[in-house]
């Protein structure tokens, strides 16, 4: 269950990346409360998640063509310096109380650019940790280090809201990067693990490298669904994430201690399904567990629009994190095995492109349609798209259900 810890590199690397989840987790709760209370608006809480994730469109491709040419461990070290930096000066515009949305939204948007340029080289460094034999723990550990994050961060965002009000929660996800900034400065990396082809200054290079990306994706029916999987998803039930502080506030009315706890719900639902991905190790018929996953995160989603019942409530937040984990970190195996190692970099970024290239749009959807509609309504309208989808996946794709 815990053999790729084995790897000193990957333990070192676990260690800082999940130090720095957790600040980054007590960021994401903080910023949502901070935007509600600002603006008092559904809307400016899905702009803010659209300003976060936007960048994801635009880079998150050239940083898996970076991932495959550069070294990635010095690529990691310098986004992880950026996005450092735009937590402290959120945190100290708090401190002098000279704060504004617009300025929120710039921040996220450099925070962003940093998460979309590191995310594939993030991905693709495991195979290099690990190996290709341990790979699939890695990978169910990794997940498990980031949902932990997400039960233990936002938990934390709590007693700091109480503590030391919203800049603290700034100030401790800035600390917190010196972790991860540690761990890869302590790991070492075979350099043949980076040889490139060419520059990466050769522009007319990075952009054949880029098409030939999308050609080697295209031409693999397995790889191309899943890809869709995950972007159809994440861009009709990620919303539920940005539009959670008003449910927080005006459903549920367990104000921000309850937001906290509502994100810890999910970061703990999340944990347990990573933890039971790792205990299942390399099973069998991963097709089906991809499937299953989007299936129950829709049912969750649907119930959860419309519960007025804290209990309620949080139990469908478990269930929401539980079951996308099946999706996202099996999906997430299954590309690394299916890819070869001279594409695995630029799949990656297809892959994070797949969830976090749909996010800005789901959230800026999403924030419009529930300033017109209402958030539940239109968060169950998403559940329901989703669970349509996946009814037609499963039906027109038997290879993709018996996937190992």
């Amino acid at each position: 269950m815990f053999r790729a810890l084995s790897h000193r590199n990957f333990r070192v690397f676990w260690a800082g990346a999940f130090l720095s989840n957790v600040g980054t987790w007590m960021q994401a709760v903080a910023q949502g409360w901070l935007v509600l209370k600002l603006t008092d608006s559904p809307f400016w809480l899905g702009v803010d998640g659209f300003m976060a994730t936007a960048p994801g469109l635009l880079l998150t491709l050239a940083g898996g063509v970076f991932a495959d040419l550069v070294d990635r461990r010095r690529l990691l070290l310098f986004t992880q310096v950026g996005a450092m930096s735009c937590a402290f000066v959120l945190a100290i515009l708090i401190v002098l109380n000279v704060v504004h949305v617009w300025m929120i939204l710039l921040i996220s948007f450099g925070t962003g650019c940093c998460f979309a340029l590191a995310g594939p080289s993030y991905q693709a460094i495991t195979i290099d940790l690990v190996g290709r034999e341990d790979l699939a723990n890695a990978i169910s550990l990794n997940s498990a280090q980031f949902q932990l994050s997400r039960l233990i961060g936002p938990v934390s965002a709590g007693v700091a809201l109480s503590a030391f009000g919203l800049a603290g929660c700034f100030l401790f996800n800035g600390l917190s990067y010196f972790a991860v900034i540690a761990a890869l400065l302590m790991v070492h990396i075979p350099p043949a693990s980076h040889a490139a082809a060419h520059a990466v200054t050769d522009r007319r290079a990075l952009w054949h490298d880029l098409t030939e990306g999308f050609r080697y994706v295209l031409g693999r029916p397995r790889v191309s669904i899943l890809l869709l999987i995950c972007s159809v998803t994440t861009l009709f039930g990620a919303p539920y994430l940005s539009l959670m502080p008003y449910f927080a506030r005006d459903i549920l009315h367990m104000g921000e201690k309850g937001l906290a706890l509502m994100m810890g719900m999910s970061g703990g639902g999340a944990f347990c399904g990573a933890v039971v991905l790792a205990y299942l190790g390399n099973f069998r018929r991963k097709g089906r567990a991809v499937l299953l996953g989007g299936f129950v995160f829709s049912i969750c989603l649907i119930g959860f629009s419309f519960s007025t019942d804290v209990r309620v409530s949080l139990g469908f937040i478990f269930g929401m994190g539980f079951s996308v984990v099946f999706t996202v970190a099996v999906t997430n195996t299954l590309l690394q095995q299916l890819v070869t190692d001279e594409m695995r970099g630029r799949v990656m970024s297809m892959f994070i492109l797949s969830f976090i290239g749909a996010m800005p749009i789901g959230n800026l959807i999403a924030g419009a349609a529930a300033s017109r509609f209402g958030v539940p309504h239109t968060l169950a309208t998403g559940g329901i798209i989703i669970t349509l989808f996946m009814c037609v996946v499963t039906i027109r794709n038997p290879r993709l259900r018996e996937l190992h």
